[in-house]
């Protein structure tokens, strides 16, 4: 828009963004865009919204969907947009063909200040009463057993908080951050690249054979990576970080993984080892956790000692939400007792 220029006519009118998806979880159930030239104001963080849910669902119709506005409607709002910056976003078609290298430098600033919004409204809202909300945090399926750990004793010390847990791939942990999708990520922190985000290191993960008593190895008191090799295994499927750890503990020791079935459900994985005809390779704090009934026994595994560290990731951003605070402070207490 010209400098001098006049405001454009309201192009949403008012309660058009219905209280549905990412805007009705961070903004009232009525709003209206009033026009283009108010920079700072509610109108971009609603065009900014409708960005990110673009980037997320990769097509027109599916995103405008999930934020409870028409497809014209958003488009209208994104043409405002590339309006406001003076570049191309997107690249348009027939359909959704991917942003342009401006609109993903956008969309990085997009993350940021979508963010900052939703932490101010959050730190505003926790002056005027108690720390109350809901924390989304992903988690890889090998920690799941854990996770009560932390909302357990949070819950405790904050009871209006709410929790929603989704289980993922490590690479989807991150990618579900940074697309502000989840506030807070449960996952290995050194193994591989986990970006720019803050770590609160929780516990080590190690390993264990589950063999029935009467199974191959079933009677030792440990087992090497090497016999481990020889075992029919069922494991995570090869998309899983964890499997990709265990498939590199066997081939350091020149043994490759077998397995006889495959899921990316630790649950699937269980079922068959309490039948004591199944053997698999878990994490010893898992093991614990699933309370292995007496057809099942849980074997360290050495030579070598394989260990990794499981942490909490959250947004490279300061000052953290109230929310975010709070869980930092309660991983940190409960670390130690996690050892």
């Amino acid at each position: 828009m010209a400098s001098g220029a006049g405001c454009e006519r309201p192009v949403l009118a008012a309660g058009a963004f219905r209280q549905k998806g990412t805007f009705g979880r961070f903004g009232g159930a009525s709003r209206d865009i009033r026009c283009s030239c108010n920079h700072l104001g509610a109108p971009l963080i609603d065009k900014l919204e409708l960005l990110l849910a673009l980037a997320k669902e990769r097509h027109f119709g599916r995103a405008a969907e999930a934020c409870g506005v028409t497809q014209p409607t958003m488009s209208t709002s994104l043409k405002q947009l590339e309006e406001i910056l003076g570049v191309m976003l997107v690249q348009r078609g027939s359909r959704f063909q991917g942003f342009t290298p401006e609109g993903e430098r956008t969309l990085d600033w997009a993350r940021r200040i979508v963010g900052d919004a939703r932490a101010m409204r959050q730190e505003i809202n926790s002056l005027k009463e108690k720390l109350s909300g809901e924390i989304r945090i992903a988690a890889i399926p090998t920690v799941l057993g854990m996770v009560a750990s932390l909302t357990t004793p949070f819950r405790a010390r904050y009871p209006d908080v709410r929790f929603r847990i989704v289980s993922c791939t490590s690479s989807d942990v991150l990618g579900l951050l940074e697309n502000l999708e989840v506030d807070a990520g449960l996952t290995y922190i050194e193994n591989e690249p986990i970006g720019n985000v803050r770590t609160i290191p929780l516990y080590n993960e190690s390993y264990r054979l589950l063999t029935s008593p009467d199974g191959m190895f079933g009677d030792r008191k440990q087992v090497t990576w090497t016999e481990v090799g020889q075992v029919p295994l069922c494991l995570l499927t090869p998309d899983m970080q964890n499997r990709r750890i265990i498939d590199r503990a066997l081939r350091s020791v020149g043994a490759e993984a077998t397995p006889t079935l495959t899921s990316n459900s630790l649950l699937v994985l269980y079922t068959h080892v309490k039948t004591g005809r199944w053997a698999s390779v878990m994490p010893a704090k898992l093991a614990e956790t699933l309370g292995l009934a007496d057809a099942v026994r849980s074997i360290p595994i050495v030579d070598p000692v394989v260990d990794y560290s499981i942490g909490m990731v959250i947004p490279q951003r300061d000052p953290m939400t109230p929310l975010i605070a709070a869980l930092v402070q309660i991983a940190r207490e409960v670390a130690p007792k996690l050892q």
